[in-house]
């Protein structure tokens, strides 16, 4: 985008997000890919021998849960060798400045990396569920968990260029409760989104009056339709990418470039 153009369009999103009362955030992997997060979907989205997305189903946990945390565990080191980024920070300093108006923000992400948790965001759904959170197999309990590594058994193994071991079940993380074995808690292909989170989504879609989207290709569903609803509705939807979706064309404004140096200007 020109920058002539780029200053025109942000210059009318500031304006509309000075009259707004509840702002909608939806992000996707492109926030975190600024951050130098992987996104494994895609051209090169490999792991060892393995296309990375054939490793996150409850079938291939069930097969070999060894292997599959050792992905995991992968992928939660990378996560905590990266920092939130600038348009992290942006939302955060969004969201403070709306409470102290007496305004709603509401944070809805596809992300699975808590970096908008620790960048001090407070008002986030996670519709595809964290790596930092473990789900017993036995008894259910969800657990916080951000240690690395996650369990003794996993210390130094998960790297790329290793080959396949097996790592004994009872090495694998167990539940502090119970003693079962513990899963990654992310919503794997095949298995449904958390229904409560999506019907608190559906009211944010429908309450909002200023929508952002941010970093989403805006074609994995059901996220790629809250923002088309909100349009819907004749509320103003601003999309911040790299280049123009499929749904650019729908939304009010697009605002082309990196969101970690888009975003900021907005917020400022």
């Amino acid at each position: 985008m020109m920058l002539e153009k780029l200053s025109s369009e942000i210059a009318k999103v500031r304006n509309i997000l000075k009259t707004a009362s509840h702002v909608l955030v939806l992000t996707g992997a492109g926030i975190s890919a600024e951050s130098g997060i992987p996104t494994f979907r895609g051209a090169g989205g490999l792991w060892r021998k393995y296309d990375a997305t054939s490793l996150a189903t409850p079938q291939a946990f069930r097969q070999n849960p060894a292997l599959v945390w050792e992905f995991y565990h992968y992928r939660r080191e990378l996560v905590l060798k990266c920092e939130p980024n600038a348009a992290h920070v942006a939302l955060v300093k969004l969201e403070n400045q709306l409470l102290n108006d007496n305004k709603k923000f509401s944070l809805v992400t596809q992300n699975v990396d808590d970096l908008h948790f620790r960048a001090g965001s407070k008002t986030i759904y996670r519709l595809h569920g964290s790596l930092f959170e473990t789900i017993c197999t036995k008894c259910k309990v969800r657990k916080h968990n951000v240690d690395n590594p996650i369990c003794k058994g996993l210390e130094g193994k998960g790297l790329p260029e290793a080959e396949d071991i097996s790592i004994p079940l009872k090495d694998l993380p167990r539940c502090d409760e119970c003693g079962g074995l513990v899963r990654p808690g992310v919503v794997w292909f095949g298995e449904s989104l958390d229904q409560s989170v999506l019907e608190k989504v559906d009211e944010l879609v429908n309450e909002c009056d200023l929508c952002f989207v941010i970093g989403t290709s805006s074609v994995v569903y059901p996220a790629a339709a809250f923002a088309p609803q909100v349009s819907a509705r004749g509320k103003p939807v601003v999309e911040f990418n790299v280049e123009g979706t499929a749904a650019s064309s729908s939304f009010l404004h697009h605002i082309e470039g990196p969101c970690a140096k888009t975003l900021p200007l907005i917020i400022e």
